[in-house]
């Protein structure tokens, strides 16, 4: 399945969440559940046991639950790090192969260069991912082929006798002849790799398969070759400086070709990066992790080819800032290690209980997997730590700042969504509200927008308070982010009609995908209607239970899943078509009365029902042409004053900065101005 590959840690965590409840925030549904259920058990019993006592595990334990987020959150932080420190040392060592043609330049022009080649950068990405992946592509071609090419020049004219290093024998000759030396060097060796812990990050630009292709018959043979040809050229010239080693092994006649090309590659690996980071941020705030921040989708063709402008910005100044005061690669080197190797272990860890909870692996696959990776792991990070002084504090720095901004606004956003729910209002109450005698109705469509997924949150009875008039029709709704990659259109609304039914309230829950896009306010009004009017028309026609999922041409309730063939259940948000049709719906009843049932394949209808629903849908039709009002609540959150300091300073102060210095609900919703109602509350939690 895709979401396995999306990309590191977020990956693993989101296929986590498929299979234990362990988001923060309690608003899991049972309709977005992924169960697996077997008719046969063809699991080992003890494989079986295993998986649900990590569940429990997950479930149950708080501090389990905390710790996984926190691991998440650690990993995609540096995740984002080594986003700020691959283009300085990706484009600074391309850059610093003009020393052999150029000796005169100083290494203060060199830095220069690079920060205006970074700038330029960053510049064209407002463009788009795929107008500069197709400028890209060939270019990649070409330098594959001709690294490779000058590595086998290399080995065959200096020493073929290089190809012994793939004997294991001479590993532990290295590190019996070096040992302290050469246990420190494995940091260094960690650069040879880097990329690779991002390697899925970027599906919304390639395929599964294309990367796994380009990865392996492209991008690997060439880099090895390029490697031994240049071992084999140092095996000549011993005495010669190896910080240049790759410029200094090509053939005169090819150094500027190569020099161009390793520039135009220099930028499209720090490309790869930074569509990274636009796509974790669009994870984070799936999760509610980070602060609203503008994105834009750059394609038609592909949805999830991301552009952020302030984190693009953001990312333009660090990279300048780490190539201003860095101004070698070395040191970038050194800060580059830590980023990879712990993002690493970490992706070892949330691997190793995916495979106890999900893929439901034989223990000792599980046990080799664990013990082959983090042991080596282990060694690595051991080596990058013990150069913890030199350089590595600067990542893990900037990761300290995001995983702040990270653990606070997600803390308060659970505080919240706990306040709102616990003060959510029943049933009783907004039979009340609209039955009260000063409450006025206008014409009009009123969506109100909440995150609460279940229940009517306290700012409607507060909005009543101030403001007695509401619109003839209104629609709850809450957007709600769901941990995979796509959810069909047919399958996106829940709907559930308030009591009394003559006022016309709904509740909605609008999901999607993390790749999915939200669409601009009045093309998703225009949908939501479509299924609105379905939900009128099934409720009345079956009589069924709520809540109702509306599927186009289709009556689906509240049994949410269906046996696939294999005996495994399948659900709402795996389906990429509508299921059910009408004609389906009477052969295979679901929850529909025997006497309703009878009516419906008879056709035998009550008259007075038909009407009803004719006219309860020229209604919303009707108060959708007489105009929609968007009504949004402004809730500022505050510490209550018996709180510790931490939690007032927390609350008061960093999440009220976070808050004032992001983008507001309205606009990440594209809502038109004109038809904006903002409503000012306040929580104290």
């Amino acid at each position: 399945m895709a979401y396995r590959h999306r990309g590191g840690t977020f990956a693993l965590y989101s296929l986590i969440s498929r299979y234990a409840k362990v988001c923060l925030i309690p608003n899991q549904q049972a309709e977005d559940e992924l169960v697996s259920r077997h008719k046969h058990h063809t699991k080992p019993s003890a494989t079986l046991r295993r998986a649900q006592w990590m569940k429990n595990l997950l479930e149950t334990s708080k501090a389990a639950k905390i710790s996984l987020f926190l691991l998440t959150i650690l990993a995609t932080a540096l995740a984002i790090s080594d986003c700020m420190l691959t283009p300085p040392i990706s484009v600074l060592a391309a850059v610093n192969g003009l020393k052999l043609r150029a000796p005169h330049l100083t290494t203060d022009e060199m830095v220069w260069i690079t920060v205006a080649i970074l700038v330029v950068l960053f510049a064209i990405q407002r463009f788009g991912t795929d107008k500069i992946g197709y400028t890209f592509a060939p270019v990649v071609a070409v330098w594959l082929l001709l690294i490779a090419g000058i590595g086998i020049y290399n080995t065959v004219k200096y020493d073929i006798g290089t190809l012994k290093a793939f004997n294991p024998k001479y590993i532990i000759d290295y590190f019996r002849r070096n040992k302290k030396k050469g246990w420190v060097s494995l940091g260094e060796i960690l650069l040879c790799f880097t990329g690779t812990e991002a390697l899925f990050a970027d599906l919304g630009y390639f395929s599964i398969r294309s990367i796994q292709l380009s990865f392996t018959f492209g991008l690997l043979p060439s880099v090895l070759l390029t490697y031994i040809g240049q071992a084999a050229y140092l095996r000549e010239h011993m005495n010669m400086d190896i910080s240049n080693a790759f410029f200094n092994s090509i053939p005169s006649s090819l150094f500027w070709p190569t020099f161009v090309l390793a520039l135009i590659t220099s930028v499209i690996g720090s490309q790869a990066m930074i569509s990274c980071a636009f796509a974790t941020m669009s994870h984070l705030q799936a999760l509610n992790c980070f602060p609203k921040v503008k994105l834009l989708h750059t394609s038609r063709r592909y949805s999830g080819q991301l552009y952020s402008p302030e984190v693009n910005i953001f990312l333009c100044i660090s990279a300048c800032v780490v190539t201003l005061s860095f101004r070698t690669t070395g040191f970038i080197a050194k800060a580059h290690e830590i980023c990879v190797v712990l993002v690493m272990v970490i992706t070892t860890l949330l691997m190793t209980i995916v495979m106890l909870l999900v893929w439901k692996v034989s223990i000792w696959w599980i046990a080799v997997f664990f013990i082959v990776f983090m042991s080596t792991e282990s060694i690595y990070t051991s080596a990058v730590l013990y150069k913890f002084t030199h350089g590595p504090y600067v990542p893990l720095a900037m990761s300290a700042v995001l995983m702040v901004i990270m653990i606070v606004w997600h803390y308060v956003h659970v505080k919240r969504y706990k306040y709102e729910l616990e003060h959510s209002v029943t049933r009783d109450e907004v039979k009340d509200l609209l039955e009260h005698r000063d409450l006025k109705r206008v014409p009009g469509l009123g969506l109100f927008y909440t995150e609460l997924v279940q229940g009517i949150p306290p700012i409607f009875p507060h909005l009543i308070e101030k403001i007695p008039t509401i619109p003839s029709v209104i629609v709850f709704i809450t957007v709600k982010h769901l941990p995979i990659p796509h959810v069909d259109v047919s399958e996106r609304f829940l709907f559930r009609q308030l009591e009394p039914k003559e006022f016309m309230v709904f509740r909605c829950v609008a999901r999607y995908g993390y790749r999915d896009t939200l669409e601009m306010a009045n093309d998703f009004v225009s949908i939501l209607v479509e299924y609105l009017q379905y939900y009128v028309r099934d409720i009345n026609l079956y009589g069924v239970g709520e809540p109702l999922k509306i599927i186009y041409h289709s009556a689906r309730i509240d049994s949410f899943s269906w046996e696939k063939p294999s005996g495994h259940a399948i659900y709402a948000e795996e389906m990429l078509t509508p299921v059910q049709s009408f004609s389906e719906l009477t052969m295979h009843p679901v929850n529909m009365s025997s006497s309703r049932l009878a009516q419906f394949q008879t056709g035998k209808m009550n008259l007075e029902e038909m009407l009803k629903i004719e006219e309860d849908q020229k209604i919303i039709q009707r108060e959708v042409d007489n105009g929609v009002i968007y009504i949004v609540g402004e809730s500022e959150v505050v510490a209550k004053t018996h709180s510790n300091l931490l939690k007032k300073i927390i609350v008061n102060y960093i999440y009220s900065f976070l808050r004032k210095n992001s983008r507001n609900g309205e606009k990440m919703l594209s809502i038109p101005r004109g038809q904006l109602l903002k409503v000012g509350i306040t929580y104290e939690i």
